[in-house]
């Protein structure tokens, strides 16, 4: 099981607004919609994106419902070659001041979208302008989560930062492109709890055969959440030992 990241799931509350955001100031394009009786999903991602590199999912529910953001999901990030010349002109187009690089030690900045959605930006060496470089989720046990990404997914550990009151672990598939986006686990020491919320949605993983692939989770004690059969064989999902839901997808 490869398991590579395809997209995140962000809901929204006004769609046309958060498209117009992502489009005009990302310059994300469309990769796909979905227009269900209740609900629309749009995939977004740069025009030059790898073949492996993740999308984000928009997801509008018709009801106009509002979301609590919660905090188990942190953020997403994306990749610029400069975070100063980035986050200038960011400011220039009109995107509200939030964090600027200084205020992260010159090696990141952070923006926010329409609905609040945090949105770092990181300085890389690789992959398209804007493409999605990491999702950010909080965890309440490292070992376990670790564990979990790990034994279920198959994924590595490729990078490890520890700090006085906090660390920080990137897993993704074993060979992964450096293009293709990747998990970072947030572990705070204080022994905080967390709310999900329902403003952020999943993590969702490519299957070579959704079957197969779920019957691989199944046999690692993964949570039956969502069984195939009950997604009409389309897709399925199970739960990270934090309660966070990843997609299984077959492309």
């Amino acid at each position: 099981m490869h398991a590579t990241l395809d997209h995140v799931m962000m809901r929204v509350e006004d769609l046309e607004e958060s498209l117009d955001w992502y489009k005009t100031y990302l310059d994300y394009e469309e990769y796909g919609r979905w227009e269900a009786e209740t609900f629309t999903n749009v995939y977004l991602a740069p025009p030059d994106k790898h073949d492996d590199g993740a999308m984000l999912e928009l997801t509008y529910n018709h009801d106009d419902r509002s979301y609590d953001m919660g905090d188990a999901w942190g953020h997403i990030a994306v990749r610029c070659d400069d975070v100063y010349d980035a986050y200038e002109e960011l400011l220039d187009q009109g995107v509200e001041d939030y964090r600027d690089p200084d205020s992260c030690g010159g090696s990141y900045a952070f923006v926010t979208d329409p609905d609040g959605h945090e949105i770092e930006i990181v300085e890389r060496d690789h992959g398209a302008k804007w493409s999605l470089d990491h999702t950010m989720v909080r965890v309440e046990d490292a070992d376990a989560a670790i564990g979990w990404y790990t034994r279920k997914l198959e994924y590595d550990l490729f990078r490890r930062e520890e700090f006085d009151d906090f660390a920080l672990y990137f897993l993704k598939p074993e060979d992964a492109a450096p293009e293709e986006m990747s998990v970072e686990l947030t572990y705070n020491y204080d022994g905080r709890s967390y709310e999900l919320g329902d403003a952020w949605g999943h993590l969702a993983v490519r299957a070579d055969d959704l079957h197969e692939d779920w019957d691989t989770l199944m046999a690692r004690h993964a949570e039956d959440y969502r069984d195939p059969e009950s997604c009409d064989d389309r897709y399925a999902f199970t739960k990270t030992n934090d309660g966070h839901e990843v997609e299984l997808l077959e492309q």
